[in-house]
């Protein structure tokens, strides 16, 4: 991954409002650990470190009900939207993304490609065989009603923890998808 396409992505999600910590992976933890506002939910992370305890993993609907803030992995995200992909799976990822006032996102730099195109063709394959998917661009805004509401149908804050790779690459977050529908929120897929 490009120096240029990580920079480009950090400049492009705060442009939406998002804030990006970029760390090395051995401060995930105690990153995501300043970050949340108990109580908080999250998914294990796949290949990563330990969430730290105040993160309440496998929630039930009460802890989620309940939750200010959600932790999650994004399996990809896209540089000109800064946009995270994130995989709908059995341990409950949309959910635990959507419903905190605060999502907190654990992004890999070698997970981070330039386009739409390309987010595509890496997602094709698991969303041909039915994966399903969520492209979130920065909080939750909707203006349907009039003026902007923010955090009306998600997250009114999104941290994302990039996460540096010793050689700006990296191997892929796995995502263990399960649902069939495709969900865009924000940005767009024209390219």
């Amino acid at each position: 991954m490009s120096a240029d396409t990580i920079s480009a992505f950090v400049a492009t999600a705060e442009e939406h409002h998002a804030t990006v910590h970029r760390v090395p992976p051995d401060a995930v933890a105690g990153t995501v650990d300043d970050l949340i506002d108990p109580p908080a939910v999250g998914v294990r992370l796949p290949d990563g470190p330990e969430l730290p305890d105040a993160v309440a993993t496998d929630p039930t609907p009460g802890e989620l009900d309940a939750a200010n803030t959600g932790v999650t992995a994004a399996s990809l995200a896209v540089a000109d939207y800064g946009t995270v992909v994130l995989e709908a799976d059995a341990a409950g990822s949309e959910a635990v993304s959507l419903f905190p006032e605060r999502h907190v996102v654990i992004l890999r730099t070698g997970d981070v490609v330039t386009g739409m195109r390309e987010a595509m063709s890496a997602l094709g394959d698991r969303l041909r065989d039915g994966a399903s998917a969520v492209l979130a661009t920065g909080p939750s805004a909707t203006a349907d009603m009039g003026d902007l509401v923010i955090g009306a149908h998600g997250p009114r804050e999104v941290e994302v923890v990039l996460v540096e790779s010793d050689s700006g690459g990296g191997e892929r977050m796995p995502a263990d998808a399960g649902d069939e529908d495709v969900a865009v929120d924000g940005g767009s897929a024209d390219e």
